[in-house]
């Protein structure tokens, strides 16, 4: 698919660096989906292994691929906003150069959101594989992000951890409106609490998303909060211009950035202030402490997560950017 044909209705974005050990195995899940009309960017951050001749080979044989190869890796932010800017889809969606896609992912994200036009994404259940594909653990999906409550969304977006709707079929309209992707602390979790501020999400009731788990996946590689920063936009690993508390700073203002520009009320906008702001008490008043930070939570769905045990791994037969 070159520039100039018809837009297709859906873009996926795949950021990939150095991404040749399951490339190829993504790319065979995400061209056998039964929804169809889709172009995929692959955008390489100048890797330096056989990324380019695995991507090449694919945009060879199917039109709906186009190769893009940068000079040089300016990090993961950059990478993920490119695919973004250059999509033609009426929806889009981020893909990874090492998870995989049940056949009938694409096409059910897309009809709830034909069906329910007040929705800003929609994407299915998760579950983990190992490196040869095999599920490991099925994960809970926990976010109260199909409310209409708005304050209730963003509560959730604060307090709990789990959900990929960051790679959920999204209104590519909202993906632009909202603000890039960035490069502090957290910001995928900034980008989300944004996007939930803009309106509700949904999630297909099957698992059909699975997440990788293998050691070159990006949290592994890098642990630390400024390697994590690093990754995302190499300018970060400057010390004086980039110290922890500007990464940390930066992290809790995109929050209150995010509800004054997001479209909803004045009441709601005072409504979701007032809970960051006891989000932020709540860190300070119990530092470490994640069970007693989430019972201190205002939204009762969240206060009973507190007392929920992590899901145990549940054996079934079945990256950088």
């Amino acid at each position: 698919m070159t520039p100039s044909s018809p837009a297709p209705r859906l873009t996926l974005g795949l950021p990939v660096y150095n991404g040749e050990r399951f490339l190829a195995e993504s790319l065979d899940a995400l061209l056998a989906q039964t929804f169809t009309d889709f172009e995929l960017i692959v955008s390489d951050n100048a890797s330096e292994d056989s990324t380019p001749e695995i991507a090449r080979a694919y945009a060879t044989r199917d039109p709906r691929v186009r190769y893009v190869r940068h000079p040089r890796n300016l990090g993961s932010a950059f990478n993920h906003n490119y695919v973004i800017a250059n999509a033609r889809g009426e929806f889009f969606k981020w893909v990874s150069d090492d998870d995989l896609y049940a056949p009938d992912l694409l096409r059910r994200c897309v009809e709830a959101l034909d069906t329910r036009p007040e929705l800003v994404g929609s994407h299915a259940w998760t579950a983990f594989i190992d490196t040869d594909g095999k599920i490991t653990h099925r994960l809970d999906y926990a976010l109260a992000s199909d409310v209409p409550d708005v304050s209730r969304r963003f509560r959730s977006a604060l307090y709990v951890q789990g959900g990929d709707d960051i790679y959920a079929v999204m209104r590519t309209a909202v993906l632009r409106r909202v603000q890039p992707c960035g490069s502090h602390h957290l910001a995928d979790r900034t980008f989300m609490a944004e996007l939930f501020l803009n309106g509700p999400f949904h999630n297909v009731p099957d698992y059909l998303y699975f997440r990788r788990d293998h050691p070159r996946r990006a949290d592994r590689v890098a642990p630390s909060l400024r390697r994590r920063c690093v990754h995302l936009d190499p300018r970060r690993a400057d010390r004086r211009r980039h110290p922890v508390v500007r990464l940390v700073a930066e992290y809790l203002g995109w929050y209150l950035v995010s509800i004054w520009r997001a479209p909803i009320s004045l009441t709601d906008r005072l409504r979701c202030t007032r809970d960051l702001v006891v989000w932020v008490l709540g860190h300070v008043r119990w530092p470490g402490g994640r069970r007693a930070h989430l019972r201190n939570s205002p939204d009762p769905a969240t206060v009973a997560l507190a007392g929920r045990p992590r899901p145990a791994p549940e054996p079934a037969g079945g990256g950088d950017s």
